[in-house]
Parts: C-alpha cells; structure tokens; sequence
C-alpha cells in the first residue's frame, strides 16, 4: 500500500468550504477500487491546516484517481482556498501487511 499525506494550509476565510469541497471529493474517492482509505483531518491547534490522508492499494491508484472528475473538481475548486501550496509526503505501509508483521 502507498500512503499519501496531503498538507493543505487554507485561508481563514475559507475554512468551510474547503471542508464541504473536500468532504464531497473524499467521500467519492473512497468509491475508487485503488483507494483503500481517505480521511481529511483538521489541526486541533490550527484549524486552518489539514491533511489529506490517502490510502492506495498500488502504486498505480494515485494517477488514476487524479484522472477521476471530482478528484479534479476539487482540485480547481480548493486551489484559491489555499494560503500557500499543498504539500504531500508519501509513505510506504510497513504494519500491518501481508504476512502479518
């Protein structure tokens, strides 16, 4: 599995609608066969910043969902919401996995 954490640093001003857009691109995300999770997470401390956490089950399930409709909808909606650029940061699944460890 690949796992994708997506730093999102939104505009006050912004807050909820970046939620709902990203409540609505999450929810349809998780009806992809490549991904096998997708949460958006809020800072306790500073609301303003999120992370996208995105679970794939190959390497090849993030190109594809980027392909997907509301994958780019949200993309453009959320872009102006941003205070500065998103980041990402990909990791590999090291437990649990196939064999147990």
């Amino acid at each position: 599995m690949l796992i994708v954490h997506v730093h999102v640093n939104v505009k006050p001003s912004s807050l909820e609608a970046f939620k709902e857009a990203s409540f609505l691109n999450a929810r349809q995300s998780l009806n992809e066969p490549g991904i096998a999770r997708f949460d958006v997470v809020q800072q306790n401390d500073a609301p303003n910043k999120f992370v996208l956490v995105e679970v794939y089950r190959d390497e090849e399930a993030p190109a594809k969902h980027k392909e997907t409709a509301h994958y780019q909808l949200w993309r453009d909606t959320v872009a102006p919401m941003m205070a500065e650029p998103r980041t990402s940061t990909k990791f590999t699944n090291i437990f649990p996995n196939e064999s147990g460890w």
